[in-house]
């Protein structure tokens, strides 16, 4: 029989070959491992393993086993921080024995899911990112000093409304003379406005970093808990002053303010040079002091008291000054029975006198004469409220009246420019409490700070008072009744010179 041979089929040159076929098995697999590292994301977060309500991003970025602050890692279920997310690292350890699977890097706030190590990018996280890591924009913060931030209150997870800005700052142990010096300087809108805009992640200092994160979450609109925790900045503070401004001491927030502000001014790159910083830019203003010399005269004889003479040389400096130091008049020494009940007063005026260029001050042997040569935008003033002497501190008591809008510091400045005003108006105040007596108690001390509400003005003019984790709206008549300490005046845009009597009329009122 003749041989006969099959032809192949048509389709047999279309027949996929090995490697074809292996590179669908694996291009499979690959698929299925997405799909089920997919799945096993939304598992996780799917079945509430994630707890907001321990989260708290406020504390030093340490890890609690290892206290190093290198590449570390919050528990999205429990709030702890470990370090690392490899095979050894303690995050992974405690995702293994306390199946706790979701964490966040608390530097680049990327999710992952461990001890598989996928990182997770869902949507439903960006709010634990936002309370980490606040941002803001120009349009988010335009309306910050206006009223209209006051109709748009935000909550909390237990849907408690606040106002973003005026939230409470917690007293971890005695540091309340601190948080009233950040909450007045994070309410001046042009640091507010800095620290928010600010992306600080090169060589600039750890205290500046810690101080805009501080601004903002004060200002976060998402916050989970509506107060926050100053404990990561003042740690920092801590280490900055070589342990002078501590948690646990109660101090002077003068002092305090006073470091901070040319600590800030060195960090953000300032030098001598007006201007040459924020800080300098912002509260920065120039003093003329005059003195003249005490002298003793010769022709006195042996029982006779001193003779003393003002010497006819007058030497003027001109030094740049940050706060205007302004002294109280000493409370009367001798009281009786109803006088003991009766606290000084002191219009504001009367001790602003010290800067009008004619009042005389004696000290080590010369009279001086001050008066400012340029004013700030912002003015602070701090009250001399508390002298030492060889056996305790003592306190005046002396209650200062001021208005709260429309001081004018025309008399207290050489002629200024003709487009800058003279006329402030108060946005924050400092006060002390503590108990009755002219010794100071630093035991029982309590500091509060009043704030004004998103810019002021008109009869609907809101102010708060926040006394660590207390706010509260304040009467307007009420504020001037504490033994203030500390002031920042904040400079009216020019007006007309026809408003001389509305402005007059606003100082009386």
């Amino acid at each position: 029989m003749p041989s006969t041979t099959r032809s192949p089929p048509d389709d047999e040159g279309e027949r996929p070959s090995k490697r074809t076929k292996m590179k669908k098995r694996k291009t499979l697999r690959t698929t299925l491992h997405t799909n089920l590292q997919s799945l096993a994301r939304l598992t996780y977060i799917s079945t509430r393993q994630i707890n907001r309500a321990v989260l708290d991003f406020d504390f030093e970025k340490v890890c609690s086993v290892s206290l190093t602050n290198i590449n570390i890692y919050g528990c999205l279920v429990c709030g702890k921080y470990f370090q690392g997310r490899g095979r050894s690292s303690y995050a992974y350890s405690h995702s293994i024995h306390e199946d706790h699977h979701v964490f966040i890097n608390l530097q680049t706030t990327q999710v992952y899911v461990l001890p598989d190590g996928y990182p997770v990018s869902d949507p439903s996280l960006d709010d634990i990112s936002f309370v980490l890591a606040p941002s803001f924009s120009p349009n988010s913060i335009a309306n910050l000093s206006s009223p209209a931030h006051l109709t748009k209150p935000s909550y909390d997870l237990t849907n408690k409304p606040y106002l973003p800005g005026y939230v409470g700052l917690n007293n971890i142990k005695r540091n309340d003379h601190m948080n009233v010096i950040v909450h007045s300087l994070l309410h001046i809108p042009p640091l507010r406005d800095y620290l928010l805009l600010s992306n600080f992640r090169g060589k600039e200092s750890e205290l500046l970093k810690r101080f805009a994160g501080l601004a903002k979450k004060l200002w976060n609109p998402r916050l989970f808990k509506s107060q926050v925790s100053p404990h990561e900045f003042l740690q920092e503070v801590n280490r900055a002053s070589a342990g002078k401004f501590r948690l646990e001491q109660q101090g002077d927030p003068v002092e305090f303010l006073g470091w901070l502000l040319n600590r800030l001014h060195k960090d953000t790159g300032g030098t001598k040079r007006p201007k040459s910083s924020i800080i300098f830019t912002t509260f920065q203003g120039q003093l003329r002091v005059e003195n003249q010399q005490v002298l003793l005269r010769s022709d006195a004889g042996e029982n006779e008291k001193p003779r003393f003479d003002i010497a006819r040389d007058i030497t003027s400096t001109v030094s740049p000054f940050l706060f205007l130091a302004v002294d109280l008049p000493p409370p009367p020494l001798f009281q009786d029975a109803v006088e003991k009940n009766i606290i000084p007063q002191v219009n504001i005026h009367s001790v602003l006198a010290k800067y009008d260029g004619r009042t005389t001050q004696e000290s080590a042997g010369q009279l001086r004469r001050y008066k400012c040569q340029r004013l700030p935008r912002y003015i602070i003033l701090h009250f001399k409220r508390f002298t030492k002497n060889a056996f305790v501190e003592e306190k005046n008591p002396t209650i200062v009246n001021f208005p709260l809008r429309g001081l004018d510091f025309r008399e207290y400045v050489d002629a200024s420019p003709s487009n800058e005003s003279t006329v402030y108006d108060l946005i924050a105040n400092v006060t002390h409490e503590s108990v009755a007596g002219t010794t100071r108690d630093k035991e029982h001390t309590v500091w509060k700070a009043h704030l004004r509400a998103a810019g002021g003005g008109g009869e609907g003019e809101k102010w708060f008072m926040i006394q660590d984790l207390i706010v509260e709206e304040a009467r307007k008549e009420m504020i001037f009744l504490g033994e203030t300490v500390l002031q920042i005046w904040e400079q009216r845009p020019n007006e007309l010179k026809g408003s001389t009597g509305a402005r007059k009329m606003d100082v009386d009122n």
